[in-house]
């Protein structure tokens, strides 16, 4: 069973559909990939989910209805919330912050793959120099 640490920015692309193909693509093999396969998450990911899909709602891109059908196939998915989070947070989290120029929330994502040594599966360009620079494979690729 593959694991790997899940960010937002992928797990977003599964109702909200990028312009990019190639990002439309990859996030469609993750989703597959979760059928023989876990991820974790840290206990920041289904505040940020919430705040891209009111977002997104707020915008006239997706309907309270589609968010809800959304939110049940999520909570159906098997993710594991990392529970050691928030005590990295004032130190690993922010030192990887620092290092990798990234905002706390995206260091969350990196600090958790690096303690896990599992993969990183994400859309963000920055989110992913950093992971690379961090010897943390992307998830599929």
């Amino acid at each position: 069973m593959t694991a790997f640490v899940l960010d937002n920015s992928v797990a977003m692309r599964w109702h909200l559909e990028s312009e990019r193909a190639s990002d439309q693509a990859y996030a469609e093999s993750v989703l597959k990939s979760l059928a023989d396969g876990n991820a974790w998450v840290p206990n920041l990911w289904h505040l940020e989910a919430a705040n891209v899909l009111l977002g997104a709602e707020q915008r006239g891109v997706t309907s309270l209805g589609e968010v809800h059908r959304f939110i049940a196939q999520l909570e159906n998915l098997p993710l594991h919330v990392d529970p050691l989070t928030v005590r990295q947070s004032f130190t690993q989290t922010m030192s990887l912050a620092r290092a990798y120029g990234l905002s706390s929330y995206d260091a969350a994502y990196l600090e958790l793959a690096i303690r896990k040594n599992i993969p990183l599966a994400t859309l963000d360009k920055a989110l992913a120099k950093a992971a690379r620079k961090a010897d943390i494979a992307i998830h599929l690729k």
